[in-house]
């Protein structure tokens, strides 16, 4: 799950990052990777009965709605709907990973070891 996250984040940055005529396809591979992840999320949620998933399903559902607007959008010429994604995107998912991700990962480790997992943060020192 943390390198699936992190690919995730690579994608969305390069939405942000890359030139115009890069989007169509920096879209498409955000598209395709969204579609795996939220896949195999869904599979485990449901292979393993974890009790919010009609919520974390909805979710995925509804980002992958909106990329698949905005893929409409930039056929149409719009580019600047793509980088409209992206900030959304940054601004979703943290929240999406640090609740339902890790609850969801909580519960997997939980079914599968009968224990917990560790989860480590950075503190952040401010200067």
């Amino acid at each position: 799950m943390d390198e699936t996250h992190r690919e995730f984040v690579d994608l969305v940055n390069a939405l942000l990052t890359v030139d115009d005529g890069g989007l169509g396809d920096a879209l498409v591979a955000f598209a395709a990777h969204a579609e795996a992840h939220f896949a195999q999320e869904n599979e485990w949620m449901e292979k393993n009965d974890f009790p919010p998933r009609d919520c974390h399903i909805d979710e995925h559902n509804k980002v992958l709605a909106s990329v698949y607007e905005v893929q409409r959008h930039l056929a149409e010429g719009d580019v600047a709907i793509v980088r409209e994604l992206a900030v959304a995107l940054m601004e979703w998912f943290p929240a999406h990973a640090d609740y339902l991700d890790s609850a969801l990962a909580t519960w997997l480790v939980k079914r599968v070891h009968a224990g917990a997992p560790l989860v480590m943060r950075r503190k952040v020192v401010k200067a």
